[in-house]
């Protein structure tokens, strides 16, 4: 399993939530909502400081993680964080 952070993507989290180096932004497992890769949960996104990193990505000294309680929600694939400037949204691919 790998995540990857888009340059779009980066740029949309400094931008909207100010984020700079030094900061840790977590990808969890919430219930309710729905993905396309488990029924019946949706993907959360915190500032949080890390417990126990599971999967990371580290870009322009931001970290970005899922930790080890939450990776099942992966369901083994890959995680690409884009941002569809359409939308003027984050989305995610589950590969």
């Amino acid at each position: 399993m790998e995540l990857r952070v888009t340059p779009a993507a980066i740029a949309w989290f400094e931008e909207e939530w100010g984020l700079e180096k030094g900061k840790h932004v977590r990808f969890f497992a919430r219930y309710g909502g729905s993905s396309t890769v488990q029924d019946g949960f949706s993907l959360g996104v915190a500032v949080e400081e890390p417990r126990d990193v599971a999967l990371e990505a580290e870009v322009n000294g931001i970290l970005f993680y899922v930790e080890k309680d939450d990776i099942w929600y992966l369901n083994e694939k890959n995680m690409t964080v884009d941002f569809d400037a359409k939308k003027n949204e984050i989305i995610y691919d589950f590969s």
